[in-house]
């Protein structure tokens, strides 16, 4: 039963243009100032869904996007600001990406961030899919295997480091510690200074392949799954997959359990106004994703017309009608959302939480409206919804 509603910002700055006859992606360039606004942004969306009786934001780690689409660096650091900067809402780690961190600096920073945050702070752990980002710190993300291989050797160790007073770890990338002598003795074991204090911790991740092996993967460490993107587009098979999986290890999911669903969504006064209004920011998504292989079903010509201004019908790029009719994208009228959210329920009744996100470069004022709006005409409609708080405090 949906009870705990959430969304992902992922620190896009407000746009001065929209949609596929704006500015090509790779043609984007902002000045720090404008990429360094994110952070005033990131607050404002949280205090507001803070009082608004929202579960969590979840932010994702990004680095040298000077296109201005996902401008969060350091999601922990982040995330200790903003717990001291509201009152309950959790922060979201969605998601540090492993394969860009040493695991012990990964389990350390989470640590701290547990404490100071008292428990507001959620791990989530993901393998990337940016080249420039992962290959540029050193780790393979080209070799999809070897980015497979190295990412579930180091969540492998940061749950040693948590879980454990002391520990040691030997695979193919990391002995741990190094055989070393050290003030009088050799060096046999490690601790994690601090540990969390919250345990076990939780930790989710993206499911993006729904590949039975890293499925398992994430079952065998009571990691729960993020479905969007891509993968919303084909949410049952991810889904079905994530409880079977769970079913081979021995333990018994309702369907949905353990999950979240996202869809990027917008509300309005009638259907069509929200059809409107999304248009541009699908074609912004698009933009960015369709290289990346995150927009499913479109082929390379398409992908090459998406990457120069206007031309797309003329080329079929799917409109966002088509991903709204898959159920990955949302547009409608609250009372449409409701309805919607209803049947996701019906068809997945273990799930709890629901990632509601504005789409890629959403303007600020726009996101804050669209969270006044699902608090207020659509979160009362669920059982256990927080109330919605006095917004004016």
């Amino acid at each position: 039963m949906i009870n705990k509603f959430t969304t992902v910002y992922a620190g896009h700055i407000d746009f001065p243009d929209h949609g596929q006859d704006a500015t090509p992606a790779n043609e984007r360039r902002f000045s720090n100032d404008q990429l360094a606004g994110v952070f005033e942004k990131t607050e404002a969306i949280a205090k507001t869904m803070d009082k608004l009786g929202y579960e969590m934001l979840w932010l994702a780690e990004h680095h040298f996007q000077h296109e201005g689409y996902e401008c969060l660096p350091n999601i922990l650091m982040l995330a200790v600001h903003l717990a001291h900067a509201t009152e309950r809402l959790k922060i979201g780690c969605g998601f540090n990406i492993a394969p860009m961190w040493h695991p012990l600096r990964l389990a350390e920073d989470f640590a701290v961030a547990d404490v100071l945050t008292k428990g507001r702070t959620v791990f989530g752990v993901g393998r990337g899919y940016h080249t420039r980002e992962v290959e540029t710190f050193g780790s393979p993300m080209l070799d999809q295997n070897a980015n497979r291989e190295l990412f579930e050797e180091q969540v492998e160790i940061c749950f040693k480091a948590f879980n454990n007073e002391s520990f040691s770890h030997k695979g193919k990338h990391y002995t741990l510690p190094p055989e070393v002598p050290y003030r009088g003795y050799q060096l046999k074991e490690l601790s994690l200074v601090p540990r969390p204090v919250h345990l076990p911790v939780e930790c989710w991740q993206p499911i993006v392949s729904a590949n039975p092996r890293g499925l398992d993967f994430m079952v065998k460490h009571g990691i729960k799954g993020a479905v969007g993107g891509g993968a919303a587009t084909m949410q049952e098979g991810p889904i079905q997959g994530y409880q079977a999986a769970a079913a081979r290890a021995g333990k018994h999911l309702k369907l949905g359990e353990n999950l979240t669903l996202g869809i990027h969504y917008l509300v309005a006064n009638t259907r069509e106004e929200a059809l409107k209004r999304i248009k541009p920011l699908y074609e912004e998504h698009a933009k960015m994703f369709a290289p990346l292989g995150f927009v499913p079903g479109v082929t390379p010509d398409q992908i090459d017309a998406i990457a120069h201004r206007g031309g797309w019908d003329s080329k079929g790029v799917p409109k966002v009608e088509h991903f709204v009719g898959l159920g990955s994208w949302f547009a409608g009228t609250p009372d449409d959302l409701v309805a919607f959210l209803k049947g996701i329920e019906e068809k997945y009744p273990g799930m709890e939480h629901i990632n509601l996100s504005s789409p890629l470069t959403t303007p600020k004022s726009l996101m804050l409206e669209q969270f006044h709006i699902v608090a207020e005409e659509v979160m009362p409609h669920f059982r256990g919804a927080p109330a919605v708080r006095d917004a004016a405090k």
